[in-house]
């Protein structure tokens, strides 16, 4: 297990995002990256605003059949739906078994080491300096453990500091290298990239038997907050893919996520779905971001 004593590193933060003294890493031109080639897979997208700008996202995002689990939400691991976009990541925390992991409800279900997963998303953090990527994590476990867990996984520098009046674009993020934007269900926080979930964003219902329920109204968190992440998937009782595949369709998609920004005066920053690689997901969020179709 790990512990809780294991010293907390620094992160950058604030409305010109810093970071804390480290080793020198490869620049952008060492990478093969210029400057302008895009943030999120998009030039346009560079100079909005975080809260300006919609993020694809998964629903109990470690939760897949790719790997074995029971009732998965996912088809593909936490790798590959980076890979294929994801940028908001739902991740639940729990102490099993004397260690940490990546499980839903209950780890006799299906279980990834916490560290694993974390790995997972720093190797393509570092394969990718120009993608910045949401986490909200359903934690479980104590405060001091996340904390020890995202710095043995060396993404502690990566964590972005929101402050109340950030105006930070997705190219001050990659500039300053603070890519990372976290939030704990719990509400715990410890002033170094680590902010209680729902002190950051609010959101919308997330049970639904049917897309008949589906609903923009407040759920948790001020509406205030600076970030909205919609919920939209459908546990009639479990997760499936041929559900999924209906209600992520760009008809009830684009509506619902359209429906809520309207309902609610502000732009979707987090849009969750299961089986993120059935229906429309990737061309709703082209759409609400107003980019063009790709050439």
């Amino acid at each position: 297990m790990l512990g809780a004593g294991l010293a907390l590193a620094c992160a950058g933060g604030g409305d010109a995002p810093t970071k804390a003294s480290e080793p020198s890493r490869a620049s952008d031109a060492d990478s093969g990256l210029a400057l302008d080639d895009g943030c999120n897979g998009h030039p346009l997208l560079c100079d909005r605003r975080v809260q300006d700008v919609t993020f694809p996202g998964t629903h109990n995002s470690m939760s897949n059949a790719d790997a074995g689990w029971l009732a998965p939400n996912q088809q593909h691991g936490l790798s590959q739906q980076l890979e294929d976009g994801i940028r908001g990541l739902m991740l639940d925390t729990y102490l099993w078994e004397g260690d940490l992991f990546l499980c839903h409800a209950s780890c006799s279900l299906g279980a990834q080491p916490l560290s694993e997963g974390l790995a997972e998303i720093a190797d393509f953090l570092d394969a990718h300096p120009r993608e910045v990527v949401q986490i909200i994590f359903e934690d479980a476990i104590s405060l001091e453990d996340t904390r020890a867990a995202i710095d043995a996984a060396d993404l502690g520098r990566r964590l972005y500091v929101w402050s109340e009046s950030s105006e930070a674009t997705l190219r001050a993020l990659i500039e300053a290298e603070t890519t990372l934007i976290v939030g704990l269900e719990s509400g715990a926080a410890d002033g170094q990239g680590l902010h209680g979930a729902w002190d950051l964003w609010t959101d919308t219902p997330y049970s639904f038997a049917d897309a008949s329920e589906f609903s923009c109204a407040p759920n948790r968190g001020d509406d205030t907050n600076a970030l909205f992440l919609v919920n939209h998937w459908i546990g009639n009782p479990l997760p499936n893919a041929p559900v999924s595949r209906e209600v992520n369709a760009e008809a009830v998609l684009l509506e619902r996520a359209r429906a809520c920004a309207d309902e609610r005066g502000r732009p979707v920053n987090f849009l969750g779905v299961d089986f993120y690689n059935e229906g429309d997901l990737f061309s709703v969020v082209r759409q609400l971001n107003g980019l063009p179709e790709p050439g």
